[in-house]
């Protein structure tokens, strides 16, 4: 990942500007360690911070077309960029950057290429031949991306909200899958596959083109030349990033460079569920393993910096980042530089333990289709954040766009959780990679209950943060809340805890509505909390809270009812859980 500022029609164009916007591109460094560049023209100013992955050598930037009257800096990666190329002949491309191709598909289509580009990515392109300039995200959001304004008519675009909250009277997220252009002065939404529109699909479920699509989505993301690894938590979808990764090392261009034995790397508290699985599932796929170890005080005392670099005050994403803010620097010490993730995967097959309670397919369908928008809002926003911050680069083959599409096609009838025909949530994606004659993986990690990356390192992690939580936040601090902060009042200590650490750092009102809220069980969105009637009484993002499903639920929280028996037995099949999600996209998607 890299750090991307660009600040553009600025009033003031003197030496001191500059300098104050690249003292303000500093402040992305930590995305970018290798390398910092600006470009200057009249009143704009495009400045990147580089990690650098693909072409270390002569992949600076911001990059140009042939005669550089077409500058771009960009953050992400283009997986199909040497495809993209061959279509450019007429175009002499300068370095060996995939980034670059950007500015040729803009010299040659205008505006109109980004649905062209295969990956991740949030750029902003400046046409000094007309002064005229367009920013753009990728489609699920998995790069980050602000958009912001000053008082002097200026528009600011930043990887991280620190870059601009300080100088800009007002900004947001940038939605994904938009594009903003000078020329119409608005966004527009340039991502627009057939399940955006949340209408039922009928596809017949087809394992085998769930299981290549897959394969495919993970052998494109190889593309590097620099040391890599894989995140093992040891449940279902790291393991089959891991195993899919471990397949086709050997075939891949990598391998000729850094060898075909994959490293894998994994943190905990010591005996925590995820240490155990994960080393079983490395074992099992003969990886060079790191288990890493964390004590919940030293997660309580990286709670700050975490905070700082992660920008929300959404507690589950704050949970879950910690302990991959302390991996990743321990990776980053091993001398890796990407690595390779499997979020997204229980937004798309509904694989949170509240699934359960789906009363019928379209509501499931929605659903899920409810949790792919907002995931630049949660998990696409922790992976890449957590990582960034000691310069590590996250790829989450799951969020590739033709995976997605070919997931989201199948009638959710086949995900719907239905233990009379030995469906279990997740169903469609273990049956697919439930191969007999040669297993990806042993049988009970593929039907292994998931536990929420802040569950999984440790139980204890939660606990010991509402503790901590507990000891500073007093019960008339509590009581006064809804005046302190009216918006996204904090519903517990631990949220209120987090909050006066964020408003620590981004004090102005636009930063706090960056951040989504409203109520939650297990990761569901608001709406979803209704599909049963005792979790209102029970909410927590923790996948423990959905009670009667998750293994270790906190059944002691909740007298039980009815309403909150189990609605399953258990025949030796686990459940799966997920990871975070409360509201959809903010209010910018609607623009």
């Amino acid at each position: 990942m890299c750090g991307i500022l660009a600040v553009l029609g600025v009033a003031d164009v003197s030496l001191a500007k500059r300098s104050r916007i690249i003292e303000l591109s500093r402040r992305l460094r930590h995305r970018g360690p290798d390398w910092s560049g600006i470009h200057c023209y009249q009143d704009c100013y495009l400045a990147h911070q580089r990690l650098a992955i693909v072409d270390p050598t002569s992949g600076d930037q911001p990059l140009y077309n042939e005669d550089k009257s077409i500058v771009v800096t960009v953050n992400g990666e283009i997986y199909n960029h040497e495809e993209l190329k061959a279509k450019l002949k007429s175009h002499q491309f300068q370095t060996g950057s995939d980034c670059e191709v950007i500015a040729h598909l803009y010299e040659e289509y205008g505006e109109e290429f980004m649905d062209m580009l295969d990956g991740m990515f949030a750029f902003v392109l400046l046409d000094t031949r007309d002064k005229s300039f367009i920013a753009a995200r990728d489609a699920i959001g998995i790069c980050p991306l602000y958009m912001g304004w000053g008082l002097d008519g200026s528009i600011w675009f930043s990887s991280e909200m620190k870059a601009l909250s300080d100088d800009c009277e007002r900004f947001i997220s940038f939605p994904p899958g938009h594009v903003y252009s000078s020329k119409t002065g608005g966004l527009r939404r340039w991502y627009n596959p057939p399940w955006f529109s949340e209408s039922i699909p009928s596809t017949p479920y087809d394992p085998l083109l769930l299981r290549q699509s897959f394969e495919k989505a993970v052998i494109k993301r190889l593309m590097t030349d620099v040391p890599f690894g894989v995140l093992l938590s040891g449940g279902l979808d790291s393991s089959l990033v891991a195993s899919v990764v471990s397949r086709h090392l050997a075939e891949a261009k990598v391998a000729e460079q850094w060898g075909n034995k994959l490293h894998t790397f994994c943190i905990g508290l010591k005996g925590s569920p995820d240490l155990r699985a994960a080393k079983e599932v490395a074992d099992y796929l003969s990886t060079v393993h790191h288990e890493l170890h964390f004590t919940v005080q030293e997660g309580i005392d990286a709670l700050e910096e975490v905070i700082y670099h992660i920008e929300t005050y959404d507690v589950t994403t704050i949970r879950a980042s910690t302990p991959m803010f302390l991996m990743s620097r321990k990776i980053k010490s091993l001398g890796v530089k990407m690595v390779l993730s499997g979020e997204g995967s229980d937004e798309i097959f509904g694989g949170y333990l509240y699934f359960h309670k789906a009363p019928n397919k379209k509501e499931f369908h929605e659903e899920t289709c409810q949790k792919i928008k907002a995931l630049h809002l949660y998990d696409c926003l922790r992976a890449n954040k957590s990582t960034s911050a000691w310069g590590v680069e996250a790829r989450v083959p799951f969020l590739d766009k033709n995976f997605i599409n070919v997931a989201m096609d199948i009638d959710p009838e086949w995900k719907m959780i239905r233990r009379d025909l030995g469906r279990i949530e997740k169903w469609v994606l273990r049956n697919a990679f439930d191969d007999e004659e040669k297993p990806y993986l042993p049988k009970h990690i593929l039907y292994r209950q998931k536990e929420q990356f802040s569950d999984g390192v440790g139980y204890s992690w939660i606990d010991g943060l509402k503790d901590h939580a507990n000891e500073h936040i007093s019960d008339s601090m509590m009581m006064n809340a809804s005046f302190v902060y009216p918006e996204n009042t904090p519903a517990t200590k631990e949220a209120y805890y987090y909050r006066t650490i964020f408003e620590k750092f981004f004090p102005k009102n636009a930063a706090r509505l960056t951040v989504p809220g409203g109520p939650s069980v297990a990761c569901s969105t608001a709406n979803a909390v209704k599909w049963d009637a005792a979790w209102s009484k029970n909410l927590d993002p923790s996948g423990r809270a959905a009670l009667g499903v998750h293994d270790v639920a906190y059944e002691d929280t909740l007298e039980k009812s009815p309403a909150a028996a189990n609605p399953v037995s258990d025949n030796g099949f686990h459940q799966s859980l997920g990871e975070n999600i409360v509201k959809t996209v903010a209010s910018a998607t609607a623009v």
